[in-house]
């Protein structure tokens, strides 16, 4: 199973220890094809290519080969939006996180889509068995 993992870059880092948690444990269900989102040593400038333009044509590419979207949402972040709405539009199956007890409110374009599963999780723990029930229903549907 290919996965894809969204989360901010550009809208704050300020997730990347709990992306990088999570990026850990998808990859024990298939291949992560953005395990970068991850990297603590990635910046908000969002460096990890040459340009604007080969960073959204390889992330438009990763999101098409994709089996499945895991999108952490609590951040908000343009760029994640940009991406679970293309998935959606691709007819990709879309599971976004969202973590309860922060000052983040949640996007009522996300929690209103009924294109789109969701989680409410206050810690990393929590989202274990929900992730590795959604993962597995996503499999055996195949």
């Amino acid at each position: 199973m290919k996965i894809y993992f969204a989360g901010s870059i550009r809208g704050g880092r300020q997730d990347a220890g709990l992306y990088e948690q999570i990026i850990q444990y998808l990859k024990t269900f298939g291949e992560v094809l953005t395990e970068h989102v991850g990297d603590p040593s990635l910046t908000n400038a969002g460096d990890d290519g040459p340009n604007d333009r080969f960073i959204h044509d390889r992330d438009l590419e990763w999101l098409q080969s994709s089996d499945v979207i895991v999108a952490e949402v609590t951040a908000v972040s343009m760029g994640v939006g940009y991406e679970i709405g293309r998935a959606v539009e691709m007819g990709k199956p879309v599971l976004c996180l969202f973590r309860e007890g922060t000052s983040s409110n949640l996007s009522a374009m996300i929690a209103g889509c009924s294109d789109v599963n969701l989680i409410y999780y206050s810690e990393f723990e929590e989202l274990k068995k929900p992730l590795q029930k959604y993962l597995f229903s996503y499999k055996t549907s195949k």
